[in-house]
C-alpha cells in the first residue's frame, strides 16, 4: 500500500509538473517569438530571475527542507502540527515583507550583482524597472511554498503540484493579449508575475483549507519549535544560497556576451522540463514519505523507497538525457526558432542544451539523494557539499570563459552537479541500508542505460532521414512529433524486451492503483 501511495505520488505530482512545463514551452515560444534575444529579453530574465532565486532560497530550497520533515513528524506523533504551521507562515511572512521593502529600495544593486555586464546599457535601466514589478511574487510563492508542503506532508499533491500552472497560464495570457490590443509585450509579462503569484497562494490555500489545515495569521513568536525550524533551516539556506550564487556567477558570465544570457536562459527552459517533471516529482514525494518512515523505524521501508524513488527516476531521466545530447539542433530549431529568434540564435542554444543534457541525471540523482539528509534534519551536510560544488562551477565558469566564451556557464553546471552527486552519495555511506540502493536497481540500471543508447542511436538515424522536413515550414512540427514518437517507441520497447521496464509490471501496478 505504501508502495502504491508513493508511485501515485509521483505520478500525480509528474502529470501536473508535465502541465506545467508544457505550458511554460508555450510560454517561452512566445517569449522568443514577441521578444527574442535582446535587450529586452536580458532585462526580463535578471528581473524574473530575481524573485525565483530567492524563492528557491527562502520556500522550496531551505525552508521546505526544514519544515516538511518536522511537520510530518508532528504529524505522525499526533502533535499540534496546525500550530506548527501558522507560527511558521507567521515568522516566513514577516522575514519576505521585510525582504520585499528592502529590495524595491536596493534594486540597482542586486542587478549589479545578478549582471554587472549590463551597467552603462539599456539593459540595465530595464532591468530594475522589471525588477522592482516581479520582486514582490516572492511573497505570495513562498507562503503557497508552505502551505504546498503542508499539502505534500498529509499525501496530497495534487493542488500543490497544480499551482505553477497558473503561472504559466496567467503570462500567456498577458503576452498573447498585449500582442491582440498591440501593447507592450514586455510589460504585460513583467505586471503578470506578480499576479501569477496571488493566484497560486489562493489556490494552494483554499485546499488546505478543505484538508483541514485552515492556517491563520498570527502574531510573529519566537517559540522553542521555531527556534528549532530555524537552527535546521539556516544550513540549508546557506546551502540555497551557495546555489543561487552559481547561478549568479552563470549569468554573471553570460552577460559580458551578447544575447549570451537569452541562449543561457532559452537552454535552461528546456532541459528543466524532464528535470521538473521528473526530479521536483521525486523530491516532493520521497521527502515526506522518508520523514514518516524514519520516524516510524521502518529502515527496511525507506530502502525500497529511495531504490524505486531512483529507478523510476533514471529511467526516465537517462533517455531525455540522451535525446538532448543527440538532437539538440531540431529540438531548439521547431520549438524556438521563429519571428525574433534566428536560426543563429537556434544554433547556440543547442549547444548549450547539449552541454546541459550531460548533467540532466545529476540534476535529478541530486533530489533523489537530498531527502535522505533532510528526514533526518541534517542540512549541514548538504551545505559543506555545495560549497565544494560552488568552488568547483565558479572555478570552471570564470577560467574557462576567456578561452570558449559564453558557453562556460553551461559546462561548468553540469560538472558542478555531478559533483554534488558524488559528495551525497559518499555522504549518505554512514547512514546504514537505508542509505543503498537494493538489488534490484542495480540489476536494472545497466539495462536502462542500454536501452537509452539504442534509443539514442534510432533518434540519430532518423533526424538524419527526417532532415529535409525537419527544418521546413509547416514539415517541421509533425516531423519533430514523428521523431519523438519514434524515440518513445524504440526506448519503452528495447526497455521492455531487456527487462529495464517490464510492461507488466506496470499495468499491474495501474491495476492495483485502480482497485
Amino acid at each position: 500500500m505504501k508502495q502504491i501511495r508513493l508511485f501515485s505520488g509521483l505520478f500525480t505530482v509528474g502529470f501536473w509538473t508535465l502541465a506545467s512545463r508544457i505550458l511554460g514551452f508555450l510560454r517561452e515560444i512566445l517569449l522568443t517569438a514577441y521578444i527574442g534575444p535582446g535587450p529586452v529579453m536580458d532585462a526580463f530574465v535578471a528581473a524574473f530571475r530575481l524573485p525565483n532565486m530567492f524563492r528557491r532560497f527562502f520556500a522550496e530550497g531551505a525552508f521546505n527542507a526544514a519544515f516538511v520533515p518536522m511537520f510530518s513528524k508532528r504529524l505522525e506523533a499526533g502533535e499540534d502540527a496546525k500550530r506548527f504551521a501558522e507560527d511558521a507562515m507567521a515568522g516566513l511572512a514577516s522575514v519576505l515583507i521585510v525582504l520585499t521593502l528592502m529590495a524595491q529600495l536596493f534594486m540597482p544593486w542586486l542587478i549589479f550583482a545578478l549582471a554587472s555586464g549590463f551597467a552603462g546599457e539599456e539593459r540595465f535601466a530595464l532591468s530594475v524597472e522589471f525588477g522592482r514589478i516581479a520582486f514582490p511574487y516572492i511573497l505570495f510563492i513562498s507562503l503557497a511554498a508552505l502551505l504546498s508542503g503542508v499539502l505534500n506532508a498529509t499525501g496530497r499533491f495534487a493542488a500543490a503540484a497544480a499551482a505553477p500552472v497558473l503561472l504559466n497560464v496567467i503570462l500567456i495570457a498577458a503576452m498573447a493579449g498585449a500582442a491582440w490590443m498591440g501593447a507592450d509585450v514586455a510589460r504585460a509579462l513583467i505586471w503578470g508575475i506578480p499576479m501569477a503569484g496571488v493566484a497560486q497562494l489562493a489556490l494552494v490555500w483554499v485546499a488546505a483549507s478543505r484538508a483541514g489545515f485552515a492556517l491563520r495569521l498570527r502574531r510573529p513568536r519566537l517559540t522553542p519549535e521555531l527556534r528549532h525550524l530555524v537552527r535546521v533551516a539556516v544550513p540549508a539556506a546557506l546551502a540555497g544560497g551557495v546555489v543561487q550564487i552559481n547561478l549568479v556567477v552563470g549569468q554573471q558570465v553570460a552577460s559580458y556576451f551578447d544575447q549570451a544570457v537569452g541562449w543561457l536562459y532559452a537552454a535552461d527552459r528546456l532541459y528543466q522540463l524532464p528535470l521538473g517533471v521528473v526530479g521536483i516529482a521525486i523530491g516532493v514525494v520521497l521527502l515526506p514519505d522518508l520523514s514518516r518512515r524514519l520516524a516510524a523505524g521502518d529502515d527496511a521501508g525507506g530502502r525500497h523507497a529511495l531504490s524505486r524513488a531512483a529507478e523510476v527516476s533514471l529511467a526516465l531521466t537517462i533517455p531525455s538525457a540522451v535525446a538532448l545530447v543527440v538532437i539538440p539542433l531540431p529540438l531548439v530549431s521547431v520549438l524556438f526558432e521563429r519571428g525574433a529568434t534566428t536560426a543563429t540564435d537556434a544554433a547556440a542554444i543547442a549547444q548549450a542544451v547539449a552541454i546541459y543534457g550531460l548533467g540532466l541525471p545529476a540534476f535529478v540523482l541530486q533530489k533523489v539523494l537530498q531527502p535522505l539528509y533532510f528526514a533526518r534534519e541534517d542540512t549541514r551536510s548538504p551545505f559543506r557539499y555545495a560549497l565544494v560544488a560552488m568552488v568547483v562551477n565558479a572555478a570552471l565558469a570564470i577560467g574557462l570563459a576567456p578561452v570558449i566564451g559564453w558557453i562556460a556557464p553551461a559546462i561548468a553546471t553540469t560538472v558542478a552537479g555531478w559533483a554534488m552527486v558524488l559528495l551525497l552519495a559518499r555522504g549518505a555511506r554512514p547512514m546504514g541500508e537505508v542509505a543503498r540502493f537494493d538489488a534490484r536497481f542495480h540489476g536494472r540500471i545497466w539495462r536502462i542505460v542500454l536501452s537509452a543508447g539504442i534509443m539514442g542511436g534510432a533518434l540519430v538515424a532518423l533526424a538524419w532521414a527526417l532532415a529535409p522536413w525537419l527544418f521546413t515550414a509547416g514539415w517541421r512540427y509533425p516531423a519533430l512529433a514523428a521523431l519523438i514518437v519514434a524515440g518513445i517507441a524504440v526506448y519503452f520497447g528495447t526497455a521492455h524486451l531487456t527487462g529495464a521496464l517490464p510492461l507488466g509490471e506496470l499495468r499491474g501496478f495501474l491495476r492495483r492503483r485502480r482497485g
